[in-house]
């Protein structure tokens, strides 16, 4: 690889696919940039990665010449029966029985086209036996928290999940069936996963983090039979007991059959007693275990390709979260396109994704095994050093990528900006600097990455590394826009549109914007196999919501996502500028809240620690909305409400000279607190209905959903 876009890739190439990537564009109607976009990265060698290969083997099975990624993208939109049926063979799916036709109709439709009919296969069969399989006693898992190391080897593994699904038989689970986690993000729920998966019951995890009330709007609505849940978890050094929340949960699951309890906290005693289920009974997990016939053979029930396979939930912001259920054969595929085209992520490369088991991005991580990767889990704090050693908290992940060998790691945007904001160099740290040189790609998703972190990462954590911006959604449980290996990082984008993805960009009155670098909403046009196969519960009422989210705004052929962004016609690269539902309208000037927050960052890291950025227009009062601008200000303990007029004109001015005097705010202000969601992500929308006046019930995913008292008041002290 090089760095710093320093080179322009490999040497001359022997065919035109080499030219089109060393020379080209994404969309191949120019050969430079707008004066915007700053090259950051390209890989050195593209002809070395798996996507190099995959478009050489469509060229010659098909007799085309794809000479680029926009062609290859292209290729996969408009043909993408074709493409999806290439990429089956060449990630090797796993099946019982072959497909008669690979899709039903090449319209996006509601309800979803069927891909590859007539097959059967077993997800947690493709996870634990891939096609490159490694060596039975290679590592599988690396399971890691602020104190241990726990090292699984495939054989291991395949082991654990025979035990655990044949238990779950004896227990009287069947195909259809939910289970539940209240998990930490350790092997033993990767194993429970995949044992139910074989079975065909449907899985979901809530993170033990999450409190009673959401836990419950979730988990009411799916009644699973068997919870499985932690003793207790450890977080910055401390053991939170789990007694207390799932004494609360369980009375309140009248169709639970069986909880089991996990040890996973060996020092916490846990009384079985205190949280019997009303209806079932509860058991520690080496007891349920031994109910499991050892001598029987771990068998994967044969499926259909749409049958579920998890179900994970809407935010929930602004109501009771819903249920979401995705298929086996969307879902793996979607993940094997992203792991291997996009992320060349190889058998017995090392992926990491700092995660809990509520977000998508830990169903995305546990399918790195599908391609023989070794799946990296962090249960705990990313601060707390666990070296012992002690030093900065800051360089606690930098130095777990040195020690597990790490060379894929995902976090989010947020983490990168706390390095950021906080001048962290780890390779040149003062205390037991690292190297990082196993590294090869840095991935960031659930909010936009601002362009300033983007040159951070380059210039403080890693020159030669692929930094790929992604984004997707619990709704697809993967990415519309992701990372390229053979194409260049530009600051401040996403690098591509991904294959078979027809992601396009429209304005408010349903118009294709795509090719004008404005900015509008993010549509897709074509189907794609990782559409939900349906909401819960089963029926006309999961129906009508499933078509209200997704087929309410532009018909019920384009699936509108939520997303405001802009395709940049000269990179191919996207810009993430926030949530759609979120966009600023101040003299009906359309901008996305990320283009202030990427300001606020850029100039302003030490005097402010975060904000918020919110349309206020309130029905029979306002004639325009008013950009409103919160501001968490940096203080030692956090504790700072009041924001000095010299700061406010300070913010206005420089947002006026970076953007324009259109996206100046027209209040600025200090907050106590930021609303976030569990997943870290900011609830703009809560707080704009407050604001605007609407009486929405808030749903319990609001993290800390106690400060949106003070927005309710500040609305009112301010008619």
């Amino acid at each position: 690889m090089t760095t710093n876009g320093a080179t322009h890739g490999a040497s001359n190439g022997t065919n035109g696919i080499t030219n089109g990537i060393t020379n080209g564009t994404t969309n191949g109607t120019t050969n430079g940039t707008s004066a915007a976009s700053k090259e950051l990265w390209r890989h050195s060698s593209p002809q070395e990665t798996q996507i190099y290969d995959f478009m050489n083997k469509v060229n010659e099975k098909y007799g085309l010449s794809l000479n680029n990624y926009n062609d290859l993208w292209e290729w996969s939109v408009s043909e993408s029966a074709d493409f999806w049926e290439h990429l089956w063979h060449y990630t090797s799916v796993k099946t019982h029985k072959p497909y008669d036709r690979v899709l039903s109709s090449d319209k996006l439709l509601f309800p979803r086209p069927k891909f590859f009919e007539g097959s059967k296969l077993n997800f947690a069969e493709n996870l634990l036996y891939p096609a490159n399989s490694p060596d039975e006693d290679a590592i599988a898992i690396i399971a890691a928290t602020e104190a241990d190391r726990e090292f699984v080897s495939w054989k291991d593994l395949r082991e654990r999940v025979r035990l655990c699904a044949n238990a779950m038989k004896e227990a009287g689970l069947h195909t259809g069936d939910r289970v539940a986690g209240f998990l930490g993000n350790h092997t033993n729920t990767v194993v429970a996963m995949l044992a139910t998966a074989s079975i065909g019951a449907f899985w979901t995890g809530v993170s033990p983090d999450t409190g009673v009330h959401a836990v419950l709007e979730r988990l009411k609505q799916i009644e699973p039979r068997i919870l499985f849940a932690d003793n207790a978890s450890l977080y910055n050094g401390k053991v939170h007991p789990a007694n207390g929340k799932i004494g609360q949960i369980v009375p309140d699951l009248p169709g639970l059959e069986l909880l089991v309890i996990f040890e996973t906290v060996k020092s916490h005693k846990f009384d079985l007693q205190e949280v019997s289920p009303v209806q079932g009974k509860v058991v520690t997990y080496d007891t349920f275990l031994s109910t499991s016939n050892a001598s029987a053979p771990l068998e994967f029930a044969s499926l259909d390709p749409e049958h579920p396979v998890y179900i994970l939930y809407s935010s929930g912001t602004t109501g009771a979260p819903k249920p979401i259920v995705h298929g086996s054969l969307g879902t793996l595929l979607q993940h094997k396109k992203e792991h291997v085209l996009h992320c060349d992520i190889r058998p017995g490369d090392r992926l990491f994704y700092f995660t809990t088991v509520t977000w998508m991005m830990w169903h995305w991580l546990v399918s790195g095994l599908a391609s023989g990767a070794t799946i990296v889990l962090y249960d705990g704090s990313p601060f707390r050093p666990f070296d012992r050693e002690g030093g900065n908290g800051e360089m606690a992940m930098p130095r777990l990528i040195d020690e597990l060998q790490i060379t894929h790691f995902g976090t989010s945007a947020k983490y990168l900006s706390v390095l950021e904001q906080a001048s962290l160099k780890p390779r040149e740290h003062p205390h037991r600097p690292v190297t990082l040189q196993s590294l090869r790609a840095i991935f960031s998703t659930g909010s936009p990455l601002a362009p300033s972190t983007f040159e951070y990462v380059y210039s403080s954590v890693h020159p030669d590394v692929m930094l790929g911006s992604i984004t997707g959604g619990t709704d697809i449980l993967s990415l519309f826009c992701a990372s390229c290996p053979i194409l260049p990082v530009y600051k401040g984008e996403i690098q591509c549109r991904c294959l078979a993805m027809a992601v396009a960009v429209y304005d408010y009155a349903g118009k294709d914007i795509s090719n004008s670098d404005e900015p509008g909403d993010l549509v897709c046009t074509k189907p794609f196999p990782a559409q939900p196969v349906m909401f819960w519960p089963p029926g006309p009422v999961g129906a009508e919501k499933y078509r209200k989210s997704y087929f309410d705004v532009f018909g019920p052929s384009i699936w509108h996502h939520g997303d405001f962004v802009r395709l940049n016609s000269h990179t191919g690269g996207v810009l993430m500028l926030g949530r759609s539902d979120g966009v600023l309208k101040p003299a009906g000037v359309r901008f996305g809240s990320a283009e202030i927050y990427n300001v606020l960052l850029k100039h302003f890291a030490e005097e402010v620690e975060d904000s918020l950025c919110i349309g206020r227009r309130r029905e029979g009062i306002d004639t325009d909305e008013t950009v409103v601008l919160f501001v968490k200000l940096a203080s030692p303990d956090g504790s700072a409400t009041t924001m000095s007029p010299d700061l406010a004109a300070r913010i206005q001015t420089t947002i006026r000279k970076e953007l324009s005097p259109r996206h100046v705010p027209g209040v600025v202000g200090a907050c106590p607190e930021i609303p976030v969601t569990s997943n870290g992500k900011k609830v703009e929308n809560s707080v704009k209905q407050i604001l605007c006046g609407l009486n929405i019930k808030i749903g319990a995913s609001v993290a800390n959903a106690s400060c949106l008292e003070w927005y309710r008041q500040w609305a009112t002290d301010h008619p």
